[in-house]
């Protein structure tokens, strides 16, 4: 690590407290994993949990292959499944069904627009059939007063970010975090139940995901995110509106996941 990004590391370190760190550009970052809590504690309550995992779990396989070692996407896809308590036999099927030459072939898809009231979404969808899916987002879009866009209209309101959480190592938190920073480290915030949220530009997902992995820190969840660069703020009622759209489609069994720009209320990030 050179002399000027020490000192800049170290100044950054004695100007704020470890855990306000985020205060200044990680309040998105920190709704947002309590957006993802929420969404998980939905899909455990669902048999589309698992489809879901499954289907990310395959095409990590397919663009990189069985073998762990060799495949940090699927490892993250492995550690999500973990997360939703999938047992260990579904997730090693799901690895040799993908693994088949009879394998489905699923391909990921992105879609663009308006909710209600003018929030954009960007909705990630793994499929084996697009013309279903892009028919299912529509149709959920427009009948509750959105519109869905072109492709590429609206990815340029989202930045795509890499997020770990894990559990505080055993180390001085200074000197961990100076280590963090040489790996990507952007914004590392306090998550749920005294945990850490690490946050990397999303072309450092790698470099933090191996650096955490030679350090033997457990990481809990791990996942490759889009946070808004603008937000738009409702009233409860255009939020209720909002959210029911974004419920329909995260139920549907080809969609991912769904990201926005709506400030959410104070009740719905704590609920």
């Amino acid at each position: 690590m050179s002399l000027s990004r020490h000192i800049c590391a170290q100044s950054l370190i004695w100007a704020l407290d470890y855990f306000t760190i985020a205060s200044l550009k990680g309040k998105m970052g920190r709704i947002f994993e309590k957006r993802k809590a929420r969404m998980f504690a939905r899909w455990s309550k669902t048999s589309k949990a698992f489809t879901k995992v499954g289907k990310e779990i395959a095409i990590a396989v397919r663009l990189g292959g069985p073998e762990l070692g060799g495949n940090p996407r699927l490892r993250m896809a492995i550690q999500t499944a973990k997360s939703l308590n999938m047992p260990k036999d579904r997730i090693e099927n799901a690895i040799t069904r993908a693994s088949s030459k009879d394998a489905e072939g699923i391909e990921e898809i992105t879609y663009e627009g308006y909710g209600p009231h003018g929030v954009a979404l960007f909705i990630e969808a793994a499929t084996n059939n697009n013309t279903r899916t892009v028919a299912n987002v529509r149709n959920f879009i427009t009948k509750n007063g959105g519109n869905l866009g072109t492709d590429g209209s609206l990815a340029f309101l989202f930045n795509r970010v890499g997020t770990f959480t894990i559990n505080p190592p055993e180390m001085d938190l200074e000197e961990f975090e100076l280590e963090l920073i040489d790996h990507g480290l952007e914004e590392i915030f306090e998550a749920e139940d005294n945990q850490l949220t690490i946050q990397v530009a999303f072309d450092s997902f790698g470099s933090m995901q191996k650096f955490l992995e030679q350090k033997n820190i457990e990481v809990l969840s791990a996942a490759a995110e889009r946070l808004p660069l603008t937000t738009v703020t409702l009233t409860p009622e255009e939020e209720a509106d909002v959210l029911k759209v974004i419920h329909l489609l995260e139920e549907d069994e080809d969609v991912q996941h769904v990201y926005h720009n709506m400030v959410l209320s104070e009740e719905e990030t704590e609920s």
